[in-house]
């Protein structure tokens, strides 16, 4: 009960779950483990995380695992909208430093999967934007990564001008692909 639709970089999916409504509210089943795996995703998921950006323009990103910590991620918006942007940094790959993005959002009801070898970040499109993902292996520090989101060997195209994206301090100060650790 899940459409799963093929993105430019292989691998990376947007997922568009089935909603139910009626005049009470709706149901839909966001994720199912047996709904997935028939779909050509068996991943199993670990841990769930949560975001709130209480403003519009807040950039978290763009961040990764290394292996053997390597993470998948399926990112939902419940609250909001924000424009997710993933990045192809497994050297030996055809895409390498290539980019995407998609517009997730509570209103669409869309979801998008990022595999392992891929930076994740987004910026928000909305006040009080709230990101739900779920990832495959648990936060590790010693394997956590970021690169910065306006590495200009990447060219993002990110619909804020640089001076109205409200930044971590993490994210400011990230590595430019250059002199990262990425996958091989």
């Amino acid at each position: 009960m899940v459409e799963v639709k093929p993105l430019a970089l292989e691998g990376v999916l947007e997922i568009l779950p089935k909603k139910f409504g009626d005049d009470r509210g709706f149901f839909s089943e966001t994720y199912n483990a047996q709904s997935f795996a028939e779909a050509g995703i068996p991943l199993q998921f670990v841990q769930d995380n949560h975001s709130l950006s209480a403003a519009k323009g807040v950039l978290r990103g763009l961040h990764y695992q290394l292996p053997p910590r390597a993470q998948d991620k399926l990112v939902r918006v419940v609250k909001g909208s924000i424009l997710d942007v993933v990045v192809d940094i497994r050297k030996s790959s055809p895409t390498f430093m290539k980019w995407l993005s998609l517009e997730v959002s509570a209103k669409k009801w869309n979801q998008i999967l990022v595999p392992k070898g891929f930076a994740h970040g987004f910026v928000t499109l909305e006040e009080n934007t709230e990101v739900v993902y779920k990832v495959t292996d648990y936060y590790s520090p010693d394997h956590d990564r970021s690169l910065r989101f306006d590495d200009p060997s990447i060219g993002i195209t990110w619909p804020f001008d640089k001076s109205a994206i409200q930044l971590s301090d993490k994210d400011r100060n990230a590595p430019l692909l250059d002199g990262a650790d990425i996958f091989p």
